[in-house]
């Protein structure tokens, strides 16, 4: 099993290994979501030790974070870490408001939401185009001091911008799109981070289902973001982690997964759900032992990236 990893300089702790809650009461985002689904989810994800559950206000508008409230009354609070997100300001179009007030609001209504005393991670959604960041953060640090949450975080914010939320020292984890074939924040972000102790959560891990092994040469005009040298590249790719997944009676989604899991460079993972049995899947990834060759052998195939 994984060992378990600490979110920047708090004291919060998680397995490597969370539930990304998009699915869960986002209607806004998907289509044909059931909130009962949404609740299996989540109970899934408790049971098979997932121990950190992602969710935002713009999950459904507030809904995610209302369904996970109903499921952890019967789960004991303290195995496990919730995280979730504001920016989003209903009152200005949903367009992101990072103003110290709005902050420390969004905290009490997620607190309510969820039906808990305390949120492990509060994350800065969106960045706004005028807030100072370090003093978006100090609202974030208030609401740390009142026992409201317990680490810091900042979603989508550029390395300048992360920069200056972190002026005092303040910022715990940074979320960010990174997956193997979208790269980009180990150049741009890692060294930061590494040297300033900040964690890292990827979002969209297995590339909307490209890394998991189901989508074929023909499904090239899905993935429009890749020229068509490297799609293949990826489609080539895949068949040398099908070998890897087959030699650990693993899925190929399982195998990526234990790839971030196995990474000093990041903290948690936290794949999305749409069913349970996605989760019960997903939670085998803690369990596999990638050798060093054989993560040398991944990092390699997709280096491109």
């Amino acid at each position: 099993m994984a060992a378990s990893v600490t979110i920047g300089n708090s004291q919060v702790t998680s397995t490597p290994l969370g539930l990304g809650t998009n699915k869960v009461g986002g209607h806004n985002l998907f289509d044909g979501l059931k909130d009962e689904d949404g609740v299996e989810v989540v109970k899934a994800a408790l049971d098979d030790g997932i121990g950190l559950l992602d969710t935002a206000f713009m999950y459904g508008l507030g809904r995610s974070e209302e369904i996970i409230g109903d499921v952890i009354k019967d789960y004991d609070r303290s195995n496990f870490v919730i995280a979730s997100k504001a920016a989003q300001d209903p009152d200005r179009g949903l367009k992101p408001n990072n103003s110290p007030q709005f902050l420390k609001q969004s905290v009490d209504s997620a607190l309510q939401r969820l039906g808990t005393d305390y949120i492990d991670i509060f994350y800065i959604h969106f960045p706004d185009d005028d807030t100072p960041k370090a003093g978006a953060v100090n609202a974030l640090a208030d609401e740390k001091k009142a026992g409201k949450i317990k680490a810091i975080g900042v979603s989508n914010f550029s390395l300048a911008q992360i920069k200056e939320a972190n002026t005092d020292g303040q910022v715990d984890i940074v979320e960010d799109n990174y997956s193997l074939v979208h790269r980009k924040a180990e150049r741009e972000l890692f060294p930061y981070l590494k040297e300033n102790n900040i964690s890292f959560v990827p979002y969209f891990p297995l590339a909307s289902g490209l890394l998991t092994g189901k989508y074929s040469p023909a499904d090239q005009n899905r993935f429009s973001r890749f020229s068509a040298d490297q799609y293949s590249a990826i489609m080539k790719a895949q068949t040398e982690v099908k070998k890897i997944a087959d030699n650990h009676d693993a899925t190929m989604a399982q195998i990526i997964l234990a790839w971030y899991i196995a990474d000093p460079d990041i903290s948690v993972v936290i794949p999305g759900a749409r069913v349970a049995d996605q989760v019960h899947s997903n939670a085998k990834a803690m369990q596999i032992e990638l050798s060093g060759y054989e993560f040398d052998q991944i990092n390699g195939l997709y280096d491109q990236f």
